[in-house]
């Protein structure tokens, strides 16, 4: 058994599963994030969010698998009855895309989804998650690279109901120079990284997303005060975590503890998955300073 403190992961996932009465957490692999052939990716678990068990490899990429570096973000979620993967994959002379992989139970094996990523042809993506809306139909929102945009943007796309392809033109919902606490790069660019939805009691839907902060990688809080995955999205104006540290994710424990997972700091190999405790106070998330 392992702590949090000695497993490399940037990019942390926690699903938790009540009836196995386990959490399993997901991440990109530091010691292949940016150089080196990653196997697939792993996943540890947990009883109590203390000690882990693991490394499992939960993905291995077939020998005809498209893609063969720069495995980063997996996340899994439960969907009607199955657990899917959305995950970030890249090859040389193909630009990065998000694929979605599938499995019948959290720790795997999965297995791609559909033979093609999800995100549209020709275009750098990243970070794909799943979002389910009001009237119960997929979306996923994913993150359009500033190596091609300079200025990285948000997207929603409507996918088919089974995950496996999109079904409509992607939506773009902000740009990542509209938040005030974004900071742009030596060469002008802005950074979208790692969103995540969250619905508040009020009804407002926000957006969990990184960029680059005063103080290194910073996450911050978009919102939609129509509830809808299409907006208007405004940005909350100061980043609800600054301290080198984002991609970050929500989930109830099993004492209904609302926890925010991320990785910092954000230099490799030093990152590490930390958990923080978070409330929802009047339509907005504060994490709660430790004793």
């Amino acid at each position: 058994m392992i702590t949090l403190s000695e497993i490399n992961f940037r990019d942390p996932y926690i699903l938790p599963v009540p009836e196995k009465n386990r959490y399993y957490m997901f991440g990109t692999a530091g010691a292949t994030a940016w150089s080196g052939s990653p196997q697939g990716f792993d996943v540890y678990v947990s009883e109590d969010l203390q000690l882990w068990s693991g490394p499992l490899s939960a993905f291995t990429p077939a020998a005809d698998f498209w893609a063969d570096h720069h495995f980063w973000a997996p996340e899994v979620h439960r969907y009607n009855g199955k657990y899917y993967m959305f995950a970030s994959f890249k090859a040389d002379g193909i630009p990065r895309a998000t694929q979605i992989l599938v499995a019948d139970q959290p720790e795997g094996p999965y297995v791609p989804n559909s033979a093609q990523p999800v995100t549209p042809t020709g275009w750098e993506c990243l970070d794909g998650t799943l979002y389910v809306d009001q009237q119960n139909k997929p979306w996923m929102v994913f993150c359009r690279e500033w190596i091609e945009v300079t200025d990285g943007e948000m997207y929603a796309v409507q996918l088919a109901n089974d995950l496996s392809a999109a079904v409509a033109e992607p939506i773009l919902l902000f740009r990542a120079s509209q938040a005030p606490w974004s900071v742009g790069g030596k060469e002008g660019q802005y950074v979208t990284d790692g969103p995540f939805l969250y619905a508040c009691a009020n009804g407002e839907l926000l957006m969990l997303w990184s960029s680059s902060g005063v103080k290194g990688y910073a996450m911050g809080l978009a919102r939609s005060a129509s509830g809808d995955i299409t907006g208007p999205w405004t940005q909350d104006a100061t980043p609800l975590y600054g301290e080198d540290g984002g991609h970050g994710m929500l989930f109830r424990d099993f004492q209904d503890k609302l926890l925010l997972a991320i990785h910092s700091p954000n230099i490799n190999p030093q990152e590490r998955p930390l958990l923080l405790e978070v409330v929802e106070v009047d339509g907005t998330l504060r994490v709660v300073a430790a004793e």
